[in-house]
């Protein structure tokens, strides 16, 4: 036993010796690691994909997810999701679409805070957005934002036509048609936001808000009428500044009933 152990000594003494076990010990550590790699490449796990084209600014949801088999090598590069859940009820982005089979890449996914003019998708139920056409003056110097209320009033004044020509006439009725409006954004004449840069705001050109489906009509009627020259005039009021704004409401029956006296509207 004690011839062995000195053999056993000597023979892991020998420099020639010492050489093989380090490079028999370097040829298993890359051998079980390269296997691991491989392993771990072509290893399939299910990643969430797109069963339908997704447009921009489309919410996400699971009817719009299939998952799939695909190696581990093809998302290891962390760019695209492997989770459903990191997927539904988010937005595709604004400048993205999503082609039917695709993965859902990191950078064309976003919460829908991250939208432009976000807040257009958050209003009640039996709404419509209506598009107001305006200018730096009507918005006060710009100063209508997104968030702020407005009563909005009406202008009418009468015309009669002339040959081809339509000419106005003195008689001029202005009165507050709806109040407390929620503005939800203000656009430049590109559509973009016109407070999405607070060093250059851009010149307004749109105010988006929401109203009953009941006012979109009555306002759309406003605005096509033939006989009577019409301007809607936004006007800015303190309700943001309130802890419980007040509800939008009609302000005046007998503008409503002007409107409707000289139009016509088909469901």
């Amino acid at each position: 036993m004690g011839n062995l152990g000195v053999g056993l000594k000597k023979f892991l003494s020998n420099k020639n010796t010492v050489t093989i076990l380090g490079v028999v010990a370097a040829v298993c550590v890359l051998y079980f690691g390269y296997n691991s790699k491989v392993n771990k490449a072509i290893t399939p796990i299910e990643v969430p994909y797109a069963k339908e084209t997704i447009s921009p600014g489309t919410q996400i949801t699971s009817e719009m997810i299939g998952t799939k088999s695909v190696s581990s090598q093809t998302v290891s590069d962390g760019l695209a999701f492997t989770n459903r859940s990191d997927v539904i009820d988010k937005y595709s982005s604004s400048d993205s679409v999503i082609p039917e089979g695709s993965l859902f890449y990191k950078r064309s996914i976003v919460t829908k805070d991250q939208l432009p003019d976000s807040i257009i998708y958050d209003y009640p139920n039996g709404y419509v957005l209506f598009y107001l056409s305006v200018t730096t003056e009507t918005t006060y110097g710009n100063s209508i934002a997104p968030g702020n209320y407005i009563d909005l009033y009406l202008k009418a004044q009468e015309a009669t036509a002339e040959g081809t020509d339509i000419v106005t006439t003195d008689k001029i009725m202005v009165g507050k048609l709806l109040e407390n409006i929620k503005v939800l954004a203000v656009q430049d004449a590109n559509g973009d936001n016109v407070f999405a840069n607070l060093d250059s705001k851009g010149t307004p050109a749109t105010i988006i808000f929401a109203v009953p489906s009941e006012y979109y009509i009555l306002l759309m009627k406003s605005k096509y009428l033939r006989s009577v020259n019409t301007t809607l005039i936004p006007v800015p009021t303190d309700e943001s500044l309130k802890d419980d704004p007040g509800e939008l409401k009609l302000s005046s029956t007998e503008l409503k009933d002007y409107i409707n006296n000289i139009t016509v509207w088909t469901e």
